[in-house]
Parts: C-alpha cells; structure tokens; sequence
C-alpha cells in the first residue's frame, strides 16, 4: 500500500505554545551571560571614572595615583584612543567615549582603569584627581525652554487649517502634561568581554541589541576595518532598547583595552554606575489645545511635545519623531498640528526605550481626550469611542491611511466581556458609600505602528545551515534579550521543513556570520529575521524538491514535507534521509535568506509617508483604589484584550503582553527619576528606584486575544507583540485619575501627571477638594 500524507503535527511549529529556548536555563542558572563565560588567561578587568560635574571645562586631571594603585595594568584616556574617540550611534560625533577637556553630565566618562582584578580596578578609578571649572548647568526642560538648544532639527506634522479650526471650535481646552522618564533596569547591566586576535583583529562578546552598530563603533574607535571586529551575543538579561546604542561605549572601552595590551579585557559595571552612565526614557512636557463640538467630537488640536533629551543627539530625534506618529494612538484628528522639541540638557542622552517615544505621545492623546469628556460631563469611553479611526476619517496628521483599523471591534468586545459600564455602576456605588476609599476605572486603547521610522533599518538576514543527519543550524540578525525571539525564529525554520523543532539548532548572533543587521528594536525582530529565515529555509527546501522530484522522476508538487517525513509520490522517507541523499548528489545545503519590509517610505521633510507597515492595536481596562488620606493605591483588576494577529507562539505572545502592560504600568505609576541641583541622579540603585514586584501586578489578571488575522502578508499573518502592549498600562494611570476625580464629584479634570506616585495622587487629591 503507498505510504501516503498523514495529518501529523510537527512539535514546536508556527501557532504552537513553545517555551522560550533558555527558559529552563534561566530557572536553574545555566544561561550564560557575557559575566558568566570562562576567563581567558592574563584577563584585565575595566572600570571607569566618571566625572563629578553636570557641566564644567576640566582643568586638570592627575591620574598618577590611579596608575600607582595595586594591580593596575594600564590607564586610558582620549589620547589613548587609536581612531576617533566617538562612539555616538548616529554619527552626529557629539559623544566621545572619553571627555577631554569640557564634561556635559555627571558621570561621563572620563577614562578607563585596566587592572587585575574587578576591585582593583573599582578602587583605583576613585583616585583621579580631577579639577574644573564650572558651567551654568541646564538640567530640566523647564530650564531649557527658554533659551532652547535642540540636539536634533524638529519635527511638525500638520493637517488642515488647525489655527482656524481652533478658532471656530464650539468648545476649547488647553493645558499642559508632565511625564517623567524610566530607567530600564535590565537584570543584566552592560557588559562586554573583548579578546584580542591576529593583526587588527578583535572578538567582542557584548550585551547589545544592535550587533552591527557595535561592530562600526568599535572599529572607529580603533581605527580599523569593520571586517576586523566580530560582534557575538547568545542572549542578554534584558535590553527594553537601553542596550540599542548604549552598548556601544562598553564594548568600545573593552576593545581599546584588549588591542593596546595585547589581553582579553571585560568591562560589567556596577549597578549604580550601569544607572549613571546609561540613558533613560525620556521625560515630557506637552502643550496642547484642543478645539471639540458639543458631543465630544474633536475639530483639531494644536500640540508640542518637548523632551529632555541629554547632552548628546543619541536616538533623540528618531524617539521624538515617533512620539508625534503617535500623538493620534486611535483617533482621528481632522486638523492638527503637532511638533517636537528635542532640548538639549545637562544631563546623561536619553535613548531608546520600549515603545520608543510611542507611549509618550499616546499619553499626549489620552490626556486630550479626558479634557472633553470633563468639560462635557461625559465618561472618557464615550469620548473615546466617538473619535475613533473610521471609513472616511482614516488618514493620520502623517498622511498614512489606517487601513486595518479593527479598534471599534476590538474595544466593543472587550467593553462587553469585561462589563465595563455594570462595573462603572458599582465603582460609582463604592465611590458614595466610602469616605476615603475611592475607586477609578478607565478603558484606553492602543493603535501603535510597526516598523522602524528609518525605512533603510528595516531589513534582515539570516543563515541556514542543513547538515547531512537533518538537523539544522539557524543563525540571523536579531538579538535574544529575554523576548522568545530566537524560539519564534526557529519554529518559523522548523515550520518551513516540517521537522521538530528539537532539530533546529539555535546559534549566537555573530556578525561573522549576518553582517550589516538592524537592531532588534521597533518590535520589528521576528518579522524582519523570521522572514529571512523563512527565506534560506525555502531557498534550500527548493532545492531539495528539485532533487527529489529529478532523482525519483516524479512532478514537483508531488514531492510534499509533512510532519518530519517528506512524501516523493508514493514513497516516504525521513527527512533526514533525504537530505544525506541530497548531499551525495552534491545539492547546496547551505542558503542566507533576506527579506525587507514592503510598502515603507517616509519622507521626514515633507512630514508624509507611510513609515509603518502595519499597525497592532490592543485596549486594557483597570480598576483601582486609592486611599484617599495618603495617596497610596492597589491595582486591583486589569482585562486586556490585545491584537497579535495569528500568534506565531501563544504562549510567549501573552508573557510579553503581560510583562509590557506591567512595565507599561510602573512606569506612569511608580518609576521616578531624580537628579539633584547638581546634576547628579539619586535613583541610582533599587534601594531608591522602585520598579513594579509581584505584589504590584493586578490581583485579578485577565488577558485574551484579539481573534484577527494580519491583513498585510506578514510571517503567517502574525503581529508583532514586544513594545504594542506597554502602552496598555496607560489605563491604571487613567483609572488614578477616575479614582482621584471622585473627591470632586468628576467636576474638574485631575489633571494627573505622570509618574502618579502616592505622592503626586494625594497632591492631587488635595488640589481637587480645595476646587
């Protein structure tokens, strides 16, 4: 009898509940971090020494007694430095890896200690004897403002005639939000171990998002070829986008060391001084009018979003830029303008962070939207359900058209499945019936654009190796940070051959082997590397067909891969046994794959394009309850119903809608940065930074899926899910605000800003009952 196609499931294929690859290796402690691997003989350990100043000319720096200091080897300053001292990402040269003779934020970098020993080298790093001459020091954007310094051009989208709009507008409201910054607090801080090869030759291991950045970095720095470095990253401890760019002084240091002594050098710094050295999220202040008919409807706004960006450009003007892409989240504005201000200050350059300016300008647009519904008496979810994207009213101030806009189901459903409007009955009941227990309620949606802003980033590579006893080698661009990336990548592999993922066998991330890769940012890392690999993958399965259907003499589409078996007429084989027949035969084996996203362009002049290949949508509902004496708050219920498309591993999507909303929560909540007179950040450590602990996360937890496929032709109809559900946490700042507007009979609008510590919500509070 032939041996037919059975409907056999392959194990740890697409849409299938796969565990993350090293999850039981961070269980027990076997994942290998770049401070974990063995220590190459004669290691030198590398510490920094920062400067003490927000802003000041350095006068004199005697490091005599920093060299004379037990078991220091070798110390490094600009002069030292082979190539140009420059590590900025964005080649701007406004961020030396060693300042010279003006410092721009307390704790940059001033030089480097090698030594044989971590202690040695943390001790010595504390002798330099530095002098200055102090500046006038700009630390906020308050201070900023009024003798801007930009660290890159702005950027205004306009729509229609806002000015106009605003002035014949039935209703208007203006007013000013202040958000603060977030560090990312990764488990793992920045760490890179260099190791010196033949000629100009160096192998960094580095804890880095973007491998190829790395790669450039150091060999500017060094001054040599990009083809002498080699980047390698198995996995981090954590990114969030704080290791996109920031990577790039700490494996660059490392290099330094490692080439000029001819040692392997490692640099891990202390957490403390990880948090000084590092950028953050930026912090916001935005302006913004809005003119509205008597139903809620809005006519136009009129909004500057200013950032306190640090003392360099870093990703400042890409993070701005996506902060007004998102200044609309889901709704329609028929006239608008909106625009950045990216200040420079004298404090560390902010950077990258997850979401990427998105949430900032998404918390622009809530706030909006809770204005009118305060001036119309109105529950915000009416106010937000009315200027929904729409047919008719579906281009955005950039000019993209909203083609998939599946929000008004979206939030209908969960609207209906969380009993939004019974609970808002009995939260309104509680409300009367406590003195000083209030409750707050919000549901707020997401709509956020995926693809990376800088159209030439979005691409990807990858590399695919089939060896003759079937099992598979997978190399690609993207960086595992904790996110499931390489477990996506590999079902996607496992998918297209049809063999059990056990085959596929999952490598670091090397520019070795992938060169010239894009970050693995903009939550754009499984689709651009799982389509690259889904192209090797298929480019190698073709030939395989070929083979088989020549070798066997039957048509190509007779020849079928099912579940680990590949079917050439009526004969079934392994496949393994296939491909050892293929090599005899001496077919390729071998294939890189490439794949760049369709549709993009963007023209940043102009303010038009269509920057985003598709869009994920999502909306929470939280409850809370405030204490009213002291501010203090629980969050006591959170429903989610979030879009991923056709889930390419369900269970990894919800860790990563759980984690983002969670993130998303503590950063408008509980995350406060300070930076005294100064200049110098005193929420440097976790004993004066409070992140979110398991007592912080909703006691009652509901999350689901949004039950659509991906319009546009992505990885199997998936969405991307890294950065979209951060900003669903912005419903708990909303719920404070609902909590808080209760002791004022929702009379005034809160005017909550962010972070909403007890602190800021008592105040709050207070302001209100005094209204």
């Amino acid at each position: 009898m032939p041996d037919t196609p059975q409907p056999l499931t392959i194990t740890g294929g697409v849409h299938q509940e796969r565990r993350h690859d090293s999850a039981h290796k961070h269980v027990s402690g076997e994942a290998v971090y770049v401070d974990d691997m063995p220590e190459p003989a004669g290691l030198l350990h590398v510490y920094l020494g920062l400067s003490a100043k927000a802003h000041a000319r350095v006068r004199s720096m005697d490091l005599s007694e920093v060299r004379a200091a037990p078991g220091v080897v070798a110390v490094f300053t600009a002069e030292d430095v082979p190539g140009e001292n420059d590590v900025s990402p964005m080649g701007r040269h406004d961020e030396p890896l060693f300042a010279t003779d003006l410092v721009e934020y307390a704790g940059q970098p001033l030089f480097a200690v090698a030594a044989t020993t971590r202690d040695a080298a943390r001790r010595a790093a504390r002798l330099a004897a530095v002098e200055y001459e102090d500046l006038p020091a700009v630390l906020d954007i308050a201070a900023a403002r009024p003798d801007p310094q930009l660290v890159f051009p702005p950027m205004t989208l306009k729509t229609g005639d806002p000015a106009a709009a605003l002035a014949q507008a039935p209703r208007t409201v203006s007013g000013r939000l202040v958000m603060g910054g977030q560090e990312h607090f990764y488990l793992e801080s920045h760490a890179a171990l260099a190791i010196p090869a033949e000629d100009d030759e160096v192998l960094v291991h580095s804890s880095t998002q973007h491998p190829s950045e790395v790669q450039h970095i150091v060999a500017h720095v060094l001054g040599v070829p990009d083809g002498a470095v080699a980047i390698e990253v198995r996995r981090m401890g954590g990114g969030f986008g704080g290791k996109e760019t920031q990577a790039n002084l700490f494996a660059a240091c490392a290099a330094l060391v490692a080439k000029k002594t001819g040692r392997a050098a490692k640099i891990r710094p202390d957490r403390d001084d990880d948090m000084v050295i590092t950028g953050k999220r930026h912090d916001f202040e935005v302006d913004y009018s809005v003119g509205f008919d008597d139903e809620g409807r809005i006519l136009a706004v009129d909004m500057v979003y200013a950032a306190r960006c640090g003392y360099s450009a870093d990703l400042s003007g890409p993070v701005t830029d996506r902060a007004l892409f998102h200044a609309d989240n889901g709704y329609f504005y028929p006239a608008a303008r909106i625009e950045s201000l990216p200040l420079k200050t004298n404090t560390v350059s902010n950077t990258a962070f997850r979401g990427f300016g998105g949430p900032q300008g998404m918390v622009g647009a809530e706030r909006v939207v809770e204005e009118i519904a305060f001036a119309l008496g109105k529950d915000p979810l009416e106010i937000r359900k009315l200027n929904l994207y729409g047919p008719g009213r579906d281009v955005t101030p950039y000019k993209q058209t909203v083609e998939d806009n599946i929000l008004p189901e979206l939030i209908a459903q969960l609207e209906e499945e969380s009993r939004y409007w019974d609970r808002r009955a009995q939260v309104r009941a509680f409300n009367r019936e406590n003195r000083w227990l209030r409750k707050g309620l919000a549901l707020t949606p997401v709509k956020f654009g995926i693809s990376f802003t800088a159209t030439h980033y979005n691409q990807g590579s990858a590399l695919v190796h089939v060896y003759t006893d079937g099992s598979i080698h997978l190399n690609h661009g993207g960086t595992e940070m904790g996110q499931g990336l390489h477990t996506k990548v590999a079902q996607v592999v496992a998918e297209e051959f049809q063999v059990d993922i056990d085959r596929v066998r999952i490598t670091a991330t090397t520019t070795a082997k992938v060169p010239n890769t894009s970050a693995t940012a903009a939550s754009s890392g499984t689709d651009l590397n799982g389509r690259a690999a889904q192209n090797a993958a298929r480019t190698i399965k073709d030939r395989l067909i070929d083979f088989a259907a020549g070798h066997w003499g039957v048509p190509r589409d007779a020849v079928l891969f099912r579940a680990g078996r590949v079917h050439v007429g009526n004969h079934a084989m392994d496949f393994a046994d296939l491909v050892k027949a293929a090599y005899m035969a001496r077919v390729h084996l071998s294939s890189t794959g490439f794949h760049k996203t369709p549709h993009i362009h963007w023209n940043r002049g102009t303010g038009e394009g269509r920057p985003f290949f598709y869009f994920a949508y999502g909306a929470a509902v939280s409850e809370v309850t405030v204490d009213t004496l002291t501010g203090e708050y629980r969050l006591d219920r959170a429903d989610i119903l979030h879009d991923v498309g056709r889930s390419l591993n369900p269970a990894i999507d919800r860790g990563q809608v759980e984690g983002g909303f969670v993130q998303g929560a503590g950063w408008l909540t509980m995350e406060e940065l300070w930076w005294d007179g100064q200049g110098r950040l005193r929420t440097h450590a976790p004993s004066t930074y409070k992140i979110p602990a398991c007592g912080d996360r909703p006691k009652t937890f509901n999350v689901r899926f949004f039950d659509a496929p991906n319009r546009e032709d992505n990885l199997f109809r998936s969405k991307a899910v890294g950065e979209p559900p951060f900003m669903l946490g912005i419903s708990v700042l909303h719920a404070l605000s609902d909590a808080v507007a209760s002791v004022a009979d929702h009379r005034v609008c809160p005017r909550l800003d962010a972070p909403a510590t007890p602190e800021r919500v008592l105040a709050a509070i207070e302001r209100l009952r005094r209204s």
